[in-house]
């Protein structure tokens, strides 16, 4: 596939960013940024802020936000062009940061729902609190799991 960022997009593109954006808007990604991440999946290299503007029709500032915000998701990655200050953006490759990031988020999460547990004075709410820490507990052990499984299935594919 060719690189988006210089041709404008057709409809099959623009519904495919509005896909990804809806499926990330439930998750507190702010709608730029949402389309941003649909955008950079298309892309077959980095792109800049300016390609970035041309393609979305946003400012020069709501895309720089947008390209900060999905880094420090991990759903970006900055890259430099050699020879310039200018960054370039293109979709995250490193899914396992992301899910060390939500093992992290779940974790604290957990953590949180145990603390909890002092707290209550009732005995239904001490009940639901255990429940729910121990349901994240599993999650987590899941997606360690899956990670495991997955680094496997990558260095046998690459033997």
């Amino acid at each position: 596939m060719p690189n988006l960022s210089n041709q404008r997009l057709g409809d099959r593109e623009l519904r495919f960013i509005e896909n990804v954006a809806g499926l990330l808007l439930p998750w507190g990604v702010p709608p730029v940024a949402a389309r941003l991440y649909g955008y950079l999946l298309l892309c077959s290299h980095p792109i800049s802020l300016d390609e970035i503007i041309a393609g979305l029709g946003v400012s020069k500032s709501t895309a720089s936000v947008a390209a900060r915000l999905l880094e420090s998701y991990t759903l970006a990655r900055r890259h430099r062009e050699p020879g310039t200050k200018r960054a370039l953006y293109a979709a995250a490759d490193n899914y396992e940061a992301m899910i060390r990031q939500q093992n992290r988020l779940l974790d604290a999460l957990a953590d949180q729902l145990e603390a909890g547990i002092d707290v209550v004075r009732s005995k239904e709410a001490d009940a639901r609190l255990k429940e729910m820490a121990e349901f994240y507990r599993l999650m987590r052990g899941a997606m360690d799991d899956a990670l495991s499984r997955w680094k496997r299935r990558k260095r046998s594919a690459s033997a």
